[in-house]
């Protein structure tokens, strides 16, 4: 939904956190989720581990914005569905969270949320609750199959994802 881009962005930092440069972690230095190597993308040219520890939110916001929302369509997609897909997006790549998308709506698979999917969902014949909630659960199931987010507090994610879910829930019913 074209007014969601914010409040979702706020719920991925909270997520996210902060700086953080974990040796079991392959993405290596990360600040509010953007890695080193997504940040030198960003930026056109190779940067330190402490220009990444103080990255300005404005260049977070723009990279959430370009890399993840625009590509998702988050403007295009019901309110509540546009945040999961974002998230899920965020956590497991565009691609992935398109695929799912897909595969759920039963509409072509090819990684890209374009019109046929759009139209998938406008179309879907149960309500868009059954399609956030398999989104939730696909992208907390992925999440605690990495092998590299063993490190991590498992426990945490049953709680993020219960989070979610009401938040998902709130921007629906605020339709």
């Amino acid at each position: 939904m074209i007014d969601n881009f914010e409040k979702s962005f706020e719920m991925v930092l909270h997520h996210e956190g902060g700086y953080v440069d974990h040796p079991k972690d392959p993405g290596g230095a990360t600040n509010y989720g953007v890695t080193k190597k997504v940040y030198e993308v960003y930026l056109g040219r190779e940067c330190t581990k402490d220009e990444v520890k103080y990255m300005p939110l404005e260049a977070v916001r723009e990279i959430y914005k370009r890399k993840y929302w625009d590509k998702i369509r988050g403007d295009d997609l019901p309110a509540g569905l546009d945040w999961a897909v974002f998230d899920f997006a965020v956590n497991a790549g565009v691609s992935r969270a398109a695929k799912l998308l897909q595969g759920f709506l039963a509409t072509p698979v090819d990684g890209v949320i374009g019109s046929g999917t759009l139209k998938a969902i406008d179309n879907y014949p149960t309500t868009i609750k059954g399609v956030i909630e398999t989104t939730l659960h696909n992208d907390h199931s992925f999440i605690k199959v990495l092998k590299t987010m063993i490190h991590l507090v498992k426990a945490g994610i049953d709680v993020a994802m219960k989070q979610e879910n009401q938040q998902c829930k709130c921007m629906l019913q605020a339709t």
